[in-house]
């Protein structure tokens, strides 16, 4: 198949969609496929040489180091370019629309030279002008943003705070309502499916559930572990990812354990999760981390003896999986995908690859953990099973076999008079 792949921003953060983006293009290839990424900033930096790359340019707002800018007048060059920029000042985020408005345009004049166009949770209105030419069109979606928006509107504590959270998510009825157009919808979990079906209205018979993959080889057991070494990743410094409940919980552990969390995330300088840092007296113990390449986030997994996911919800969690192929246990929250991603028994919810406890509960993960640190036998146990399940269920060729009838069933829905 002729593939374009679409993504409003690409370049790899841990968990991000760019990993996404950059192992399901090389397994697409890797399958004989012709695949080209039309990707949004920050554009993506470790594409197969064997997928093309098409930049296509925003205003870039969120680029660092100046952010929110205020653009000259040269900048502009179209109606998008005003649009994204008018949106911005109100607050609320516009790639995922004007990416869509760029990409459409492109794509008006190359349309015969693909298949099939696949989208990654941009899911705006320019998707639709596609589709209106008859474009076969297929998308992803990782979870419902609405979750997100649900999570942060329930942790601000002032009015002003809620308008400006409530504005920043404005683009989220348009992606409920873009998604209700597309024929096939590809979840990465049931979980997730299941709630963008609640939460978008969509059909049922749109899901697809592919899960992600993980590459077993680079992500993989060291004999050698940091003693009292936690690790956690959170892509996004907001409450969805549950930070500050680790942080609250590692407080409580240091009265009777040696521990270090290292913790993988961008930090907002002087934000919430810094504040609770220095609140709780963990400046010594806890090391951000960022800018990883895959090799090294796999040496920081393999050396941990515990992987901590505090998340209050997750559409799927790839850290999780990686770190199950580092053969490392796992602490997470029974929120989300996070009980399908590490399998549990139907009857007692109990996981043989980690340990879940209620989300939000500071005081449950901390005894989780401190359960760990005192047995090696169960550190050993639930880390051997967790990289069965790697090897058994995830890997980016069956991802990638399972993506391509999805693919097949969504040329086919193009080609069918709609009533």
């Amino acid at each position: 198949m002729r593939i374009a792949l679409l993504s409003y921003r690409s370049k790899e953060h841990c968990g991000g969609q760019g990993v996404y983006v950059r192992h399901l293009s090389q397994g697409l290839v890797e399958l004989g496929h012709d695949v080209e990424v039309f990707s949004g900033q920050p554009y993506p930096e470790d594409l197969d040489p064997r997928v093309r790359l098409t930049k296509v340019p925003s205003m870039d707002f969120f680029r660092e180091p100046d952010p929110f800018r205020t653009p000259r007048l040269r900048e502009f060059s179209s109606a998008t370019d005003v649009l994204e920029y008018g949106l911005t000042l109100t607050g609320c985020f516009a790639e995922p629309l004007t990416f869509t408005l760029r990409a459409a345009k492109i794509l008006k004049h190359r349309a015969d030279e693909f298949d099939i166009v696949h989208d990654n949770q941009s899911l705006g209105y320019g998707l639709l002008a596609l589709m209106r030419r008859g474009v076969p069109l297929a998308a992803t979606v990782h979870h419902p943003i609405s979750r997100d928006r649900k999570v942060d509107l329930a942790a601000a504590s002032t009015w002003r705070r809620k308008l400006s959270v409530s504005r920043w998510y404005g683009f989220v009825p348009m992606q409920a309502r873009v998604a209700r157009r597309i024929p096939v919808v590809l979840a990465v979990a049931g979980a997730s499916a299941a709630d963008s079906v609640a939460d978008f209205d969509l059909d049922p018979e749109q899901m697809r559930v592919v899960p992600l993959g993980v590459d077993t080889e680079l992500f993989s057991p060291s004999a050698e572990r940091v003693p009292g070494r936690i690790v956690a990743i959170a892509s996004a410094d907001r409450p969805l990812k549950g930070v500050v409940h680790l942080l609250e919980a590692v407080a409580k552990l240091r009265t009777d354990h040696d521990v270090e969390v290292q913790l993988v995330s961008h930090l907002e300088p002087g934000g919430p999760t810094e504040r609770r840092i220095a609140e709780l007296g963990l400046g010594d113990a806890v090391h951000v981390v960022n800018g990883l390449t895959d090799a090294e986030l796999g040496e920081l997994l393999a050396s941990a003896e515990i992987m901590c996911v505090p998340s209050l919800y997750e559409g799927f969690s790839l850290p999780t999986v990686e770190a199950m192929s580092c053969g490392t246990p796992v602490v997470a929250s029974r929120a989300g995908a996070l009980p399908e991603v590490v399998g549990t028994d139907p009857e007692t919810g109990a996981s043989e690859c980690a340990i879940l406890v209620e989300p939000g509960d500071a005081e449950a993960l901390a005894a989780a953990m401190r359960g760990l640190l005192d047995s090696p036998e169960t550190r050993a146990r639930l880390g051997d099973a967790g990289r069965r399940r790697a090897l058994e269920r995830y890997s980016w060729t069956s991802v990638a076999e399972a993506t391509v009838a999805a693919y097949t069933e969504a040329i086919a829905a193009a080609r069918t008079p709609r009533n």
